[in-house]
């Protein structure tokens, strides 16, 4: 809990100063000390960045948000000053030492600033501060053991800064204190033992360190009056001890988000005077104690997630003061008690994620008159949702998805006029959506997502009348939802045709329509609107005509997706210069014809585009290539993606040849979000543009089953980051370039049906991928993982056009050899004499051997013929 603070406005100073001037200065002197004293204020005030804010200021309207130093402040001009109160402005830079100047200072308040730096070691020389606040700056360093020395401060708060632990061989016990905050910062360790001897404290937050171990036994005879304790968000680990209950005056325990185990110990039945119990996020296992349920005091009960194992005791009825009971995310069992009803406090409601069953008690909401928020997703609750709870007005928060409930929406609802968040979804209703929630004028949430409701929007919500501003077709109730910014109306069976007034409804920021059955065109809106959508889904409809220019106006425009419709005709230019945030554009399994526009590549923080499965023709845009974020590799903070897709986190696409939902976590610090292109199933034909491999960031690519031709850029190697390429059913031809092989994170290759033609290149990633379909029906393919060896006839045309050559010209150098022989030869032979002379000679003794042989073969035959 954040600690009650009293604050003084800043021309507090300036009145605060006077009166003790006017108590403290002789009369004679009191002239020249209130003009030194003036001069002090006013060159300071000319040092601030705003001075001239400061020209109306007085008591009745003073002066925040200020920013400058307080540096040029002179503290020795104000001796008398018992008071400065800074708190809540936008002050920076270090705490001057100077500070502690102001002798007379009793209380000190720098809160909820930007002040940076160490805690100045001076301020421990004001021996008259009873109240010392400098929590929310930016103050790091260990904290000075000074301050431990403060002899009257009585309120001490340190929190949400960056300071470290102080020299706890030096600081000394604080007696004084009765209020000491050291929450959020970077305090480590055993619990301090300072604050074990500074008797006095009745409030202690040390929540939001790292602080570790036990949870000290002694606690109680060290601490005896506490009241408010917070060891929240810590480390410590253990048991929660028993002494505990020896705190008679403890009304405030907060211990959640520890290590603690060991069961909810039932002594805490017997602390008759809690108002606050929070034992949330440790794994402490076990059951509810019924005990719990003799705390008549208790205002506020919060266990979630800590592992209980444990029905809903009834004896918790008794809780009559009980405004919050916070149960979620445990493991409970059976039946929500109608008992319950008698806890006529109740405000806030939370059981969700702890598998309840039966019914949900009609009796709950007509004995709750003051319930804020009802929670009860992710249950099994069954039966009908009770008419009932259009009694509980004040009713903000109604969360009931992930059960089993069914019937129809009960029309009560539109009596909840205070409701901000509807969640139905994913439960089992039927019939339609009453028109009544057009009552809900306060509605921001809307999901019925996920259930089997039906019929038209227009029949059900019609009520025929007129919106100022909105084309003629706007006899919807949800055109009176004008703060409505989230809206799911997905998986069920809604049909018809779609209000024209949606698109004006100027909070709207996410629309969820896919997966039913409408149809129709979406109108052409006939006079300007203002279109806030960030998201639009109308995926898996029956919605016909041209690209739907009622999203033109919709100049904030992050993720489209109409996939699986009927829409027809060509994509518009327009896209390019109308949607300058789009981040996901998803136009798959439409009837789109014509040429993809190069417009497209002004869509710079485009990172997810699926046109697949269209009638698409002409070329790949070269111009692709200035797709500024799929160049690289993209993280997406989360402040960013909060505002993208709020809690919408759904991307339905194909990936690695799967159909997938992507779900993205909003509590991850970063994600990557997936970048991808998809033509494929059109008649896309020619070359693969090289300018492609420049989007160094693509982590999927898939053009199959198209007609394109040319060889695979050699230049694939440079796509570093994919993970899935699949180029098959086209007509490339020519060899697959080896840089392929050069890409680590590819795990999805597919590049059957082509003309591809040579050896298959081997290695690095590529070994891994032993699937020989990735290169079926590519007759002239050869090497791992085919069965094909590598021959002359199986190399590409190419290769064996160049081997063709090399016989060729190995022919010529042969040929030229030997006339070249023969020139040198007969040149020597007719001049030189001496040589002409030996070869005759030769020649004629190798004639005489041969007429020699030849006279004997015939005499041999001679002999043969006669015999």
């Amino acid at each position: 809990m954040a600690p009650v603070v009293h604050r003084f406005f800043l021309v507090d100073v300036v009145v605060l100063f006077a009166a003790a001037a006017a108590a403290a200065i002789p009369a004679s002197a009191e002239a020249a000390a209130s003009s030194s004293q003036t001069d002090a204020l006013l060159a300071w005030k000319a040092s601030l960045d705003d001075a001239a804010s400061l020209s109306d200021w007085t008591r009745a309207a003073p002066v925040l948000r200020l920013r400058g130093v307080i540096h040029a402040l002179d503290f020795a001009a104000l001796p008398a000053l018992t008071e400065l109160d800074l708190n809540g402005n936008n002050f920076t830079g270090a705490i001057p030492a100077s500070i502690s100047r102001l002798v007379s200072l009793a209380s000190l308040d720098l809160g909820n600033n930007g002040f940076v730096g160490s805690i100045p070691s001076q301020i421990g020389d004001l021996s008259g501060l009873v109240d010392l606040r400098l929590y929310n700056n930016s103050l790091t360093s260990a904290i000075p053991y000074q301050l431990s020395r403060l002899p009257r401060v009585i309120h001490l708060d340190l929190g949400n800064n960056w300071l470290t632990n102080p020299d706890y061989r030096k600081f000394s016990p604080m007696p004084t204190v009765k209020f000491l905050s050291l929450y959020d910062n970077l305090l480590n360790g055993s619990f301090p033992e300072f604050v074990l001897k500074s008797g006095n404290i009745t409030y202690l937050d040390l929540s939001l360190n790292n602080f570790s171990g036990s949870i000290p036994d002694l606690l109680p005879e060290k601490l005896p009056n506490l009241r408010h304790l917070n060891l929240s968000s810590n480390a410590f680990s253990g048991r929660i001890p028993a002494s505990l209950g020896r705190l008679t005056e403890l009304q405030h325990l907060r211990i959640e988000n520890n290590n603690l185990t060991g069961g909810i110990p039932k002594f805490l039945g017997s602390m008759g005077q809690l108002r606050l119990l929070d034992l949330s996020y440790n794994p402490l296992g076990g059951p509810i104690p019924p005990v719990l349920g003799n705390l008549h005091m208790l205002e506020e009960l919060q266990i979630w997630r800590a592992g209980l194992v444990s029905t809903l005791p009834l004896q918790l009825a008794d809780l009559k003061n009980l405004a919050v009971l916070d149960l979620t995310h445990n493991k409970l069992s059976g039946n929500l008690p109608p008992a319950f009803a008698q806890m006529q406090a109740m405000r806030v409601f939370g059981i969700s994620d702890i598998n309840l069953t039966g019914d949900i008690p009609p009796a709950l909401f007509t004995s709750w008159p003051e319930l804020e928020s009802f929670l009860v997703h992710s249950n099994m609750f069954t039966g009908k949702i009770p008419p009932e709870l259009g009694k509980a007005r004040k009713l903000n928060t109604l969360l009931m998805r992930d059960n089993r409930l069914s019937g129809s929406i009960p029309p009560a609802l539109g009596s909840l006029t205070s409701l901000e968040y509807l969640d139905l979804s994913a439960n089992n209703l039927t019939g339609g959506i009453p028109y009544e929630l057009g009552h809900l004028s306060n509605l921001q949430f809307l999901n019925l997502s996920h259930n089997s409701i039906s019929g038209p929007i227009m029949g059900n919500l019609g009520n025929n009348f007129k919106l100022q501003g909105v084309g003629s077709n706007s006899g919807s109730a949800f055109c009176r939802l004008l703060s409505l910014n989230y809206l799911d109306l997905s998986n069920n069976k809604l049909t018809g045709k779609l209000p024209d007034c949606w698109w004006n409804l100027q909070n709207l920021q996410f629309m969820d329509l896919s997966h039913n059955d409408f149809s129709g065109e979406i109108s052409a809106l006939e006079t300007s609107y203002n279109c806030s959508l960030h998201s639009v889904y109308l995926a898996g409809n029956c919605f016909t005509g041209v690209f739907p220019s009622a999203l033109e106006g919709c100049k904030t425009l992050v993720s489209l997706d109409i996939q699986n419709n009927k829409f027809f005709g060509n994509i518009p230019p327009w896209i390019g210069k109308g949607f300058p945030s789009m981040m996901i554009l998803i136009l798959k399994s439409n009837n789109f014809t014509g040429e993809i526009p190069s417009e497209l590549s002004q869509l710079s923080q485009l990172q997810l585009l699926d046109m697949s499965n269209n009638g698409l023709t002409g070329l790949i845009p070269r111009s692709f290539s200035n797709l500024t974020s799929m160049k690289n590799t993209k993280l997406i903070s989360r402040q960013d993606l909060f505002q993208w897709l709020r809690t919408k986190n759904r991307i339905d696409t194909i990936w690695k040849g799967q159909e997938q939902f992507f779900e993205i976590n909003y509590f991850e610090i970063n994600i990557q979000l997936l970048t991808s292109i998809d033509l494929s199933g059109n008649s896309l034909s020619q070359c693969i543009p090289d300018e492609l491999t420049n989007l160094h960031g693509l982590q999927s690519l898939n053009l199959s089953r198209n007609h394109l031709s040319c060889n695979i850029p050699k230049s694939i190697g440079s796509l570093k980051n994919l993970e899935s390429l699949d180029l098959s059913s086209n007509e490339l031809s020519g060899a697959i370039p080896p840089s392929l092989a050069g890409i680590s994170t590819l795990s999805i290759l597919n590049l059957s049906n082509n003309n591809l033609s040579g050896k298959i290149p081997f290695g690095n990633q590529l070994q891994t991928l032993t699937d020989p379909s990735i290169y079926s029906e590519n007759a002239r393919l050869c090497g791992f993982p085919l069965n094909i060896s590598c021959t002359n006839s199986s190399l590409a045309s190419d290769e064996r056009y160049c081997r063709t050559c090399e016989k060729q010209y190995l022919s010529y150098f042969v040929m030229a050899g030997v006339v070249s022989g023969l020139c040198l030869w007969f040149g020597m032979f007719f001049s030189i004499e001496t040589l002409r002379y030996a070869i005759i000679c030769f020649v004629d003794a190798i004639q005489c051997k041969v007429m020699q042989n030849v006279s004997y073969i015939n005499q041999f035959l001679s002999r043969g013929n006669t015999a």
